[in-house]
């Protein structure tokens, strides 16, 4: 699990048929939770309605494709963070 910040959006027009009416968020992992290259930007899907600015938990690899099975996912939001 990645805990980080929702920074931003993307917007696809043409997708993976298994991706149509999913939401992608950028997240920035933070800074206390990650170490050298892991602070990277990545890319998440959101099935759970994040904003940008909230604090989120993100399932990474194949934890990441529960109840999605078919689809390409590497990341998804899982959570939102309240404290």
């Amino acid at each position: 699990m990645v805990v980080g910040k929702v920074v931003g959006s993307i917007v696809s027009t043409r997708k993976s048929e298994n991706l149509i009416g999913n939401k992608f968020m950028i997240i920035e992992p933070l800074q206390e939770m990650a170490a050298g290259a892991a602070r990277a930007r990545f890319v998440a899907i959101d099935n759970i309605g994040a904003g940008i600015g909230e604090t989120v938990l993100v399932a990474t690899g194949s934890a990441a494709r529960v109840g999605m099975e078919n689809a390409p996912v590497d990341a998804a939001i899982v959570g939102i963070v309240d404290e």
